[in-house]
């Protein structure tokens, strides 16, 4: 099932930028400020969350939000498309869903309720800025690698042609770790395709005090201006893409991987894809908070996010802190990894 919500351009269109036009990095700043300004809005208390979610929006990456139900996590997405003025598309997935109810598929063309004999292709909801994909682990495996192409290529093919997707493009799927009846558990290939894996959690008492009053997915989201443009975000996305990482932090990096493959409780270690997503993911941190150049802290304050889900655990013995033991074992490996001056 599929919901759609066309986001009207508003104020945010009317000082857009021409097509193409570069960005200075002080007006990226003043974008990614109010994009998490707005975002605060629908979400409350979770401003963690929202940067990070700003952060893979920049990077040109994935989200993928594990928790349970009721915390946020549809909001969140709804709340991103309106900000950027982009299309939002909704689908909820089950086991009977099939590739083509995503991709979509080519019907028999009418004209004059007449059939010319003709097929044209009808777009699936896949073809939006924005697209949540709701409890992702119950889609069929399939289902997955029809959305493993549309994240990783940014288009779809169908009956041997090739869709490109709208740019930007940025799948926020979500799952809840709780549920196992009729779920199956995301491919090492696909879960690599998410720049950025963690949960939302539940808000502190004040925070929820507020929320219960005044419900602002009910309130604040139905009247989010847009403050970003599509074409915004993509000279948002090229400018991160410039910024500096110099060798020095290459090596810490790579240091950092490399420990990932050596460690004795992990099975697989990050692979080189991963190792360019954290990088990614720093270049967009720096961005956001002003510099033209990355520094440790934008690796190392990433790293959990970015990694913990694309590594695989060795048989769990005794001492096995479940789910979270990859993200455990990821800070240990901070620890012990030395930063460079």
């Amino acid at each position: 099932m599929a919901e759609a919500c066309q986001v009207a351009p508003g104020d945010a269109a009317q000082t857009s930028l021409s097509a193409g036009a570069p960005l200075s990095l002080d007006q990226a700043v003043a974008r990614g400020e109010k994009l998490r300004e707005n975002l605060e809005k629908a979400l409350r208390g979770k401003s963690e969350v929202v940067r990070r979610t700003t952060e893979t929006l920049v990077a040109g990456g994935h989200l993928l939000l594990e928790d349970v139900p009721g915390v946020g996590k549809t909001t969140l997405a709804h709340a991103l498309a309106r900000s950027i003025a982009g299309e939002f598309r909704r689908v909820q997935f089950t086991s009977d869903l099939l590739p083509g109810d995503l991709t979509g598929a080519a019907v028999p063309e009418l004209r004059g309720g007449q059939a010319t004999g003709r097929f044209v292709f009808q777009p699936g909801p896949l073809f939006a800025n924005v697209v949540l994909a709701d409890e992702i682990n119950r889609a069929s495996p399939k289902l997955q690698s029809a959305l493993l192409e549309a994240m990783a290529e940014r288009a779809v093919t169908v009956d041997g042609v090739t869709h490109p997707l709208p740019q930007p493009f940025l799948v926020v799927a979500t799952q809840n770790p709780l549920e196992h009846h009729g779920t199956h558990p995301l491919p090492e290939s696909q879960l690599d395709r998410f720049l950025v894996r963690r949960s939302i959690g539940y808000p502190d008492a004040a925070d929820e005090a507020a929320v219960l009053r005044e419900d602002p997915a009910q309130s604040a989201l139905p009247t989010l201006e847009p403050v970003l443009t599509p074409v915004e975000v993509l000279a948002m996305q090229a400018l991160a893409a410039r910024t500096k990482f110099d060798d020095k932090l290459v090596s810490y990096l790579l240091a950092i991987v490399q420990r990932t493959r050596e460690h004795e409780a992990l099975e697989v270690g990050v692979s080189p894809r991963g190792g360019i997503a954290l990088r990614r993911a720093a270049q967009a941190r720096a961005l956001l908070d002003g510099r033209d150049f990355c520094i440790p802290e934008d690796v190392r304050d990433l790293a959990v996010d970015v990694l913990a889900h694309r590594v695989m655990l060795a048989a769990r013995g005794p001492g096995s802190r479940g789910d979270g033991e990859s993200a455990w074992i990821l800070r240990e490996i901070l620890d012990q990894t030395d930063v460079p001056l």
